[in-house]
Parts: C-alpha cells; structure tokens; sequence
C-alpha cells in the first residue's frame, strides 16, 4: 500500500517519544486531508473478510459498533446488513471525513480503543475490530482488547480480522501480524472463541489473515441503543 514508510515513520516517533502513541493517527489523517499524505489502509471499500461474514451471517438486527472507523465503509456494510451502527476512530480527522461521506448512515464519534466511554460497556450486539489491534504495540494490543471485548452484549460477538503468523514467526513491521495465542487471549471476562478461519486473502501474493468470533455468554445488563449517548 501507498506511503506504509511515513506510517512506521510516525508510529516509531510516537513509541520513542513514550505517550500518546495514538495520536499519529489523527497527523496522519490530517495530512491526507491537505493532500500531504495517503492513508494505507483506506481502500475505500468496505473489508471483503468483513463483507463476506455478514453475508454468510444473514439478515441483521441490533446494534454494532465499527472500532477504528476511518473513512466510514465498514460501517456502510455494517448498515445494509441491517445493524443500528455506532462507528468511531481516535482521529477527529478520519470521522469529520466519515460523517461527510455518509451522513447519518451511522452514529460516528471520536474515541479510543484503549479507553471506550463506560455508556458502551455491554451494549453491543456485534462489535468489529478489523486491523485495529495490529497496528498497536503488543502492551496497548492487549489493553484495547480486553477494553473492546467488555463492550459485547450478553449473547453478543466481537468479530476480529487481522494479518497473521505463527507463534515465534518474527513480528516484522507495523502492521504487526497477530498470533492465534494473541485472538485466544481475548477469550476473558464472559467471552469464548466460538470461531477461528486461518485464511489466504485475494491480494497478489496473498497474505495471511485471521478472522475470529468470540461471544458473550455470561448474564449481565446492557446499555439499550442510544442510552447515554
């Protein structure tokens, strides 16, 4: 993908510099907002692996939040699929271009992954986490894990879709490919891998990718749509 270099460039400042690491995606959308700068992963479509689950999974209902929004069109898919969408992204850049593109199609804001607001906490039915994880080093990896998982209804799913590799196989570089030991680690506080594909994508030559489902089982209260929003 286009401009992957400045990506690690700003990534690697930002883990020098010691805090605030997910502010570089905010410069970056930014600069592609002047035209300085392209966003690698913005393809402009929405995610194939995400597009060919909901269309397996069938007609819809109930809530789903789009994690790491960017330029809106998971969450497009999300909505023809027929969920109530919240979608958000740590880069006020990245929603303002969203909101423009698709209006009200979802509920957009700015968020964090590692720090969701506590009105989100069990109020999903579906929560989508498409390449957001790899993109955080492995500290913050699993704190936004374990923060994205506690937003899972009671008998709600966290589907998540990431480059893969094999235990001990090198990280390589940002976007750092998951582990299966990385997925089933998010199997905590009431969820349990239900689903795991290990698959070759249709990029040439193809790369790797993980898609898993994990679900809440546990009995708890939920956030009904729009409580505290």
């Amino acid at each position: 993908m286009a401009d992957r270099g400045r990506v690690r460039q700003l990534a690697t400042a930002a883990l020098e510099a010691g805090d605030g690491y997910v502010d570089w995606f905010d410069r970056l959308y930014q600069a592609a907002a002047r035209g300085e700068a392209a966003v690698p992963w913005a393809d402009l479509v929405p995610n194939p692996m995400l597009a060919t689950w909901l269309a397996a999974d069938g007609p819809a209902t109930g809530r789903a939040l789009d994690v790491g929004c960017g330029y809106g069109d998971n969450a497009t898919v999300l909505a023809q699929a027929g969920y109530s969408v919240d979608a958000f992204d740590v880069s006020a850049a990245a929603v303002e271009r969203a909101r423009e593109r698709f209006g009200d199609l979802a509920r957009w804001s700015v968020s964090d992954a590692l720090a969701p607001p506590e009105a989100w906490r069990r109020a999903f039915d579906l929560v989508v986490e498409v390449y957001t994880l790899q993109v955080l080093p492995p500290t913050l990896r699993a704190r936004a894990g374990r923060a994205l998982g506690a937003l899972v209804a009671p008998g709600g799913r966290l589907l998540v879709i990431a480059r893969g590799r094999d235990e001990g196989e090198p990280e390589g570089a940002l976007p750092w490919p998951l582990t299966r030991a990385e997925i089933e680690g998010l199997a905590v506080d009431g969820l349990t891998l239900v689903s795991f594909e290990d698959l070759l994508d249709d990029e040439d030559p193809p790369v790797r990718r993980f898609r898993a489902v994990l679900e809440r089982t546990e009995p708890n209260g939920r956030t009904e749509p729009g409580d505290g929003l």
